[in-house]
């Protein structure tokens, strides 16, 4: 079996993501670490990336948010969301936010299969349009390029990086 078969992806239940806080946490401060504008600055730690995970389990909780985990060997590695809280004159609209792999884990399709469960989930949920955005050039941007993501457009000095330097943004849409 190759290592790309072993990987599980699923959508996590607001339980099952309360219980992979601390793993969760640790993607994510993994990644704040690694350089990724994904919304947080230096310094970040893992206690800060577990309280970010708790509102976002209080959203899935609420029915607003979809966590889905990447597993190896029952270790989560990555992790993607599907934001389902959209103006009333949205219904069929989700958000797709915070794809990410552990550094330790990453070339080895763990991003695609996330955002292929993704679509799966946004289908699920009655959903034919999705939107993010990727830092400009970045491995993200390729990978949702690769995908059949349509670009919207890319917006100069949208974010920062961790380290407080200005990143493009650009933003992607698709039809599923």
């Amino acid at each position: 079996m190759s290592e790309t078969e072993q990987i599980e992806v699923r959508r996590l239940s607001p339980a099952e993501a309360r219980a992979e806080l601390d793993a969760l946490a640790a993607v994510l401060a993994d990644c704040v670490a690694g350089g990724a504008s994904v919304g947080y600055m230096e310094p970040f730690s893992e206690p800060d990336a577990r309280a970010v995970y708790e509102d976002y389990v209080r959203d899935a909780e609420l029915g607003r948010r979809i966590i889905l985990g990447a597993f190896v060997d029952g270790n989560l590695i990555g992790t993607a969301q599907l934001v389902l809280a959209v103006p009333p004159n949205q219904p069929h609209r989700a958000d797709v936010a915070r794809v990410l792999v552990h550094r330790s884990a990453r070339r080895r399709g763990i991003a695609q299969r996330l955002m292929d469960q993704l679509e799966h989930e946004a289908r699920t949920e009655g959903k034919t349009l999705l939107v993010l955005d990727a830092v400009t050039g970045g491995d993200a941007a390729r990978l949702y390029e690769r995908l059949g993501w349509n670009t919207v457009g890319v917006i100069p000095n949208y974010a920062l990086y961790p380290d407080g330097q200005f990143c493009d943004t650009t933003v992607f849409w698709k039809k599923i």
